[in-house]
């Protein structure tokens, strides 16, 4: 079992390797509001919740905390989707829809004998949802569809207190001043709703609004042919030191949502990991024409488009970093509009994974010489398209991309969780199984298990092939052993263990300010301080 929990650590993120998804495909970039740029799927590690799934949706990436005077609200004119697939057909069989409403309150003030609109989000402090001086007043709805996402049955998430389906989102973090009376934080918790989700016995939480960046990367020197010297990449002692977190001073916009695990499984109270395991994803959708107008309104907020026609994909994330790094650059903008159980189409980029062959020219190898050798790379075959047995196969093996979770396996508290999920508590010898590949928690660095993997640590795990074990020790093919790495990524590094497990971007994962509690994702950061 520990054998198998190390491959699925490494193995399951694919090809990917060094950041995730925020601007990661030609067209998406036009239309920020919709860009899908993380996916949590996890156990809830909150006191007390243990008995629930928390899944959270990040979009509109790289906010500039002092983007005024607009700041950063949702696409009123927007689908934004989380579907879970709980029998492995790769079909969502829940999904829930949330759907923004923009309200401009049109506050005027009295100048020089008239009243005249003011120009800014807010007309004076703010300390409570649905507030007067809230120029905009935003606010969201939940739908659960059980079924086609389109075609399946629709019904409203309730907020549990009022009875109504509609929740308020906080204003953006504008500055100290503009929260004159509270701290933001206060003033965002008043926006975690508990709900009754209908066909769900036990009541949920939602939460939509600004959080702070919660992902950790070291951007800039990454996307140039990763800028940094082998010697320091592979050094584990240089992890938060040799690197910046590049957009720690960013913001996002999250969707949360806390459901219990028992409403997510096909059946209730399910013990064995294919009955516990679910698949989730989050996609965005637009609606198919717009037609902009050379007169909006001045009547409405956000009003120069008038859009119709059926909902259109536009932005797709389940595991991290694939439409990033590992869909080549013309299948980009496709990948998005696709759904999971079409997902063969884009085989070859996890057979015949590009980004070990442009490291290792990054570096002055030769085209090749610093990559895996297995042709096919079976190895991630098996993890990232279809789960591995025991661990996170689903009931039903239909090889796509989705990020899967057991919801047998127990969560652990913050402070014991291990950053590199699986694969850095195997190597630690504890206990914490929770964490990525196995779903993914907001303290997983994935950067740093997906270098690992892209450049052969599943093969090095997997040993040679012998006469009793013709597929190695973990299963994944005859080919995929030692000899499949690069010699410069085989010897023992600083801390004792082979240099492709030392593999990091330099940013470190573990420091990034986060929550014990629902929403999990920190307080933004404020366009503004005192």
């Amino acid at each position: 079992m520990r054998h198998v929990a190390l491959a699925c650590a490494i193995a399951a993120a694919g090809g990917a390797a060094v950041a995730s998804s925020h601007r990661e495909a030609p067209s998406i970039t036009n239309t920020p509001k919709v860009d899908g740029t993380d996916f949590y799927m996890f156990r809830s590690y909150e006191t007390g919740r243990d008995g629930y799934v928390t899944l959270i949706a990040n979009y509109l990436p790289l906010q500039d905390p002092y983007g005024g005077p607009n700041y950063f609200k949702m696409d009123p004119n927007a689908l934004y989707e989380i579907h879970i697939d709980n029998n492995g057909d790769a079909r969502e069989d829940i999904t829930f829809q949330f759907r923004f409403q923009n309200t401009l309150r049109d506050i005027q003030v009295p100048a020089l004998g008239s009243n005249v609109s003011i120009p800014l989000t807010q007309g004076g402090f703010i300390t409570t949802p649905n507030s007067a001086a809230s120029n905009v007043r935003e606010t969201y709805s939940v739908t659960v569809v059980r079924g086609d996402r389109r075609s399946g049955t629709r019904t409203a998430i309730m907020n549990a207190s009022s009875g109504q389906p509609v929740f308020d989102k906080p204003v953006d973090n504008i500055g100290s001043k503009t929260f004159t009376g509270t701290t933001y934080a206060a003033y965002a918790n008043q926006h975690i709703y508990t709900v009754a989700i209908p066909g769900c016995s036990q009541p949920g939480k939602v939460f939509a609004g600004q959080r702070q960046e919660a992902f950790a990367v070291n951007l800039g020197p990454i996307f140039d042919l990763v800028n940094a010297p082998l010697s320091v990449i592979t050094d584990p002692t240089l992890i938060n030191a040799a690197a910046a977190n590049s957009i720690q001073d960013k913001n996002v916009t999250s969707l949360a949502l806390e459901v219990h695990k028992d409403c997510l499984t096909a059946t209730a109270n399910a013990t064995t990991s294919t009955a516990a395991t679910i698949g989730g994803w989050t996609t965005a959708s637009l609606r198919q024409g717009r037609l902009l107008s050379g007169s909006p309104r001045n009547t409405a907020h956000e009003n120069t488009a008038i859009n119709a026609g059926p909902w259109v994909q536009v932005s797709r994330l389940g595991m991290p970093l694939v439409n990033e790094v590992v869909i080549g650059l013309k299948d980009k903008d496709r990948f998005n509009a696709s759904q999971p159980r079409n997902d063969t189409q884009f085989a070859q980029y996890v057979t015949n994974p590009t980004l070990p062959v442009l490291i290792g020219v990054a570096y002055g190898f030769n085209a090749g010489e610093l990559a895996p050798t297995n042709t096919g790379r079976v190895d991630l075959q098996t993890v990232f398209l279809t789960g591995i047995a025991g661990v996170n196969q689903m009931a039903t093996v239909t090889p796509s991309e989705m990020l899967r979770l057991n919801t047998a396996i127990a969560p652990v508290p913050f402070a014991q969780q291990n950053r590199l999920g699986i694969v850095g508590n195997i190597l630690a010898g504890g206990n914490d199984n929770a964490g990525f590949p196995n779903g993914r928690r907001p303290k997983d660095d994935i950067v740093d298990v997906s270098l690992v993997a892209v450049m052969g640590g599943l093969c090095l795990a997997n040993g040679n092939a012998t006469a009793m074990q013709p597929n190695g020790a973990l299963g994944f093919g005859a080919a995929c052993n030692p000899s499949a790495v690069s010699t410069a990524l085989t010897p023992n590094g600083t801390n004792g263990i082979p240099t492709v497990f030392n593999l990091h971007d330099g940013a470190d994962q573990a420091v990034v300010p986060l929550l014990t509690a629902f929403p999990y994702l920190s307080t933004p950061n404020p366009g503004a301080s005192n």
